[in-house]
């Protein structure tokens, strides 16, 4: 499971952005993750738009209501694997372009962050369970290419002592 944390002020995006970011924001990580973009493995991301008053946030020690500012935050949260520092870039540099794509932007705002978190194994509930991605590997490897799901299950391996 995935999840793509959106924080931004009131009003920034309408709904019609929301809706291509939904599938752009999700697709921008699970391609990267699975090793291909897999339609029927978007199941698996949410995607939540958070919307604060503009006397709620601050950039540059100001309060948006007194200085309009493009700020927005980004907080990606994944299941451990094989993120390598590529992956984990491309990830980013996914989003930024999906951003700077729906919003009919040039480039992204200087404003816009993004944190990408890995979840370590045994961190992650769903299902009234503990879920580890083996399990996800398990029960839908066909997804995965064979490469990238030996890659996972041998990073996984090493670095659990499995």
């Amino acid at each position: 499971m995935t999840f793509i944390h959106v924080m931004m002020p009131q009003g920034r995006l309408d709904t019609g952005q929301r809706r291509v970011l939904a599938k752009t924001l999700t697709d921008a990580v699970l391609e990267p993750e699975v090793g291909r973009l897999v339609p029927d493995a978007r199941r698996g991301y949410q995607v939540h738009f958070l919307e604060r008053p503009l006397d709620m946030i601050a950039h540059g020690g100001e309060l948006l209501c007194d200085r309009p500012s493009d700020v927005m935050v980004l907080d990606v949260a994944v299941m451990d694997c094989c993120w390598t520092r590529q992956d984990r870039e491309a990830v980013i540099r996914n989003i930024f372009a999906a951003l700077t794509e729906a919003l009919g932007m040039k480039a992204p705002s200087p404003g816009w962050w993004i944190n990408f978190r890995i979840i370590e194994e045994g961190c992650w509930g769903s299902r009234g369970g503990v879920l580890s991605f083996n399990d996800l590997l398990d029960q839908g490897a066909a997804a995965f290419p064979p490469e990238r799901a030996a890659a996972i299950r041998t990073a996984l391996s090493v670095k659990y002592d499995r």
